[in-house]
């Protein structure tokens, strides 16, 4: 099995990117709650194209956006991407 150049680094900043994902829906829905200026939606969903479990979890964590289908449809489809890519990749490398 080939290595990659830099994975550690590569899978701190994914977990990294995950982490903010979530803090952002969950900073979304406590000014939701609270009347405040809101996260735009194109932002949360840019950042569930970019890290996609961390929005799925604060999706479901904090119950944000569970009721909007953009949201509900694009998240997990970004999530099954993110998946796929993962397996190609490493079935290159093998």
């Amino acid at each position: 099995m080939r290595t990659i150049p830099y994975a550690e680094a590569v899978a701190v900043i994914l977990l990294l990117l995950q982490l903010i994902s979530f803090a952002a829906y969950g900073s979304d829905k406590r000014k939701a709650v609270h009347g405040k200026r809101r996260t735009p939606e194109r932002v949360l969903l840019s950042l569930a194209f970019a890290a996609p479990f961390g929005a799925l979890a604060g999706m479901l964590v904090f119950h944000h956006k569970t009721r909007k289908l953009r949201f509900t449809l694009t998240v997990p489809l970004f999530a099954l991407l993110h998946i796929a890519a993962a397996v190609l990749i490493y079935r290159r490398l093998m």
